[in-house]
């Protein structure tokens, strides 16, 4: 069945997603798709507007933009599943969290068939989760929105209901990640 070469990584931001898809795409000679390279293409598909956007950040700050992002999100999943099939693809850290169940549904009928559904985080422990990708965040922004949503990134149950497997990867490097990836995705092959 071709959907079972798909490799999908899931995780909140900082969880390392991009540099361990990066990898697994070279050793293994799979093309990779990042979510955030084609994202917009698609959202502009069902009526994006980036003015609308600037409007709503500038009213209602980042947490306005995420709601705001969140059917365009949905939708973009569902298309880059039927587009990028035999690939390496990671999500951009708000394609796998959904507070509304519909969209949720949306995004987990996508998935469905895909068997190599692949969370990353650093612990099963929540609050050490969140301490270590923060921490890794704020060497790229102090806006404590973005934090926030991180935070809640962690915490939301829709990583879990999504991934089909989960990797803990404190104390492992990027290389030692994609490698425990790349055996669990060739055991099942």
């Amino acid at each position: 069945m071709a959907a079972d070469k798909t490799i999908i990584l899931i995780g909140p931001i900082c969880s390392g997603k991009t540099s361990v898809a990066e990898i697994i795409s070279e050793k293994l000679i799979i093309p990779l798709c990042s979510i955030d390279d084609v994202r917009f293409s698609y959202y502009e598909e069902i009526g994006y507007e980036k003015e609308v956007q600037d409007e709503i950040k500038k009213r209602d700050g980042f947490s306005g933009v995420y709601q705001y992002w969140k059917p365009f999100e949905a939708h973009t999943v569902v298309r880059v599943m039927q587009d990028y099939e035999n690939h390496v693809i990671d999500f951009d850290g708000g394609h796998s969290v959904y507070e509304e169940a519909k969209l949720l549904e949306k995004v987990k009928g996508a998935l469905e068939k895909f068997q190599h559904v692949f969370l990353l985080l650093p612990s099963p422990d929540d609050e050490e989760s969140v301490k270590v990708l923060n921490q890794r965040l704020r060497e790229f922004t102090t806006d404590q929105e973005v934090l926030d949503v991180n935070e809640h990134f962690i915490r939301h149950p829709s990583n879990k209901v999504l991934a089909k497997q989960v990797v803990y990867t404190n104390g492992k490097s990027i290389e030692d990640v994609a490698d425990e990836i790349m055996s669990r995705y060739t055991k099942q092959m």
